[in-house]
């Protein structure tokens, strides 16, 4: 399912959705599949894997899968079971070494 617009899902759901919006797993929610979206609110449950500009996972969420993101909350009784991958254009800062003299 590719989207152009915001989706609201209450219910089960079996597939792929891309979408350039947002999308809400309400309470009732079921996803299982890959979900390609700008922003994505967990409050039911999602099998499978995530790429998403901002992902919240609400008190009753839980996402079992691989979640590739910018931004990422987890919210107290939010669950991720899986893998997490942080995407960004920015490199980590490099590392200098110090060393101390035992003396």
């Amino acid at each position: 399912m590719n989207l152009s617009c915001s989706l609201f899902v209450d219910g089960e759901f079996d597939g792929i959705i891309h979408s350039k919006k947002d999308i809400n797993i309400g309470k009732n929610g079921h996803i299982k599949g890959e979900i390609v979206v700008q922003r994505l609110v967990v409050q039911g449950f999602i099998e499978g894997n995530i790429s998403a500009q901002r992902v919240e996972i609400k008190a009753n969420g839980k996402v079992s899968g691989t979640i590739e993101y910018e931004e990422l909350v987890i919210e107290a009784k939010g669950i991720l079971e899986g893998k997490s991958i942080v995407k960004s254009s920015k490199k980590a800062p490099k590392v200098n070494k110090i060393e101390l003299n035992k003396s």
